[in-house]
């Protein structure tokens, strides 16, 4: 498969069920390549909500999403990590209410990744208060592996604890982009 980018930046995405090791991974690899990141904005959208978040709310999750990973393509950096995409988004639409925005599905396709790091969720899981799938992770990892493969993108599963997770992480950036 051919690698693409944005003026020559390409754009690593940390995905996967929730309590896997995403954010963690995503502080360790930004750090360790001295590189920009784009959080998932999905968490400071929903802690700023006073009510319940809705359908409507992963909309505007995805719209803010997707216009800092944007902005982010005019550094002057190799590549760009991003703690989770609009896969995440589609997936949380699909997964809780049964479809998905036309923005999202849209973007998601139009704007793949160059490598997706899949965190499996084998480690125990923490409790959160925006968290909501304890016991599904596994069917959700299964959903994310599959819409990866359905993408073609380039993406390696990630177990274990967060030092193998980040050594194979490292190690698989370095022989794709040459870091």
């Amino acid at each position: 498969m051919e690698i693409k980018s944005y003026s020559g930046m390409k754009k690593i995405v940390i995905t996967g069920p929730e309590s896997s090791g995403k954010t963690t991974l995503f502080e360790q690899l930004t750090k360790a390549y001295k590189v920009f990141g784009v959080n998932e904005y999905a968490r400071e959208y929903i802690c700023d909500l006073k009510r319940e978040y809705n359908y409507q709310d992963i909309l505007e999750i995805a719209k803010v999403q997707f216009e800092k990973e944007e902005n982010a393509f005019n550094s002057n950096q190799q590549f760009l990590i991003t703690d989770t995409d609009l896969l995440t988004l589609e997936i949380w639409c699909e997964f809780k209410y049964g479809k998905s925005h036309k923005f999202i599905t849209d973007n998601l396709r139009n704007h793949l990744p160059d490598l997706y790091l899949l965190c499996c969720p084998d480690m125990p899981w923490e409790y959160d208060p925006l968290r909501e799938n304890p016991n599904d992770r596994l069917e959700l990892f299964n959903i994310y592996k599959t819409k990866i493969l359905s993408l073609g993108v380039k993406y390696l599963v990630l177990k274990g604890d967060m030092l193998n997770r980040l050594e194979n992480s490292k190690r698989l950036i370095n022989k794709t982009f040459n870091s």
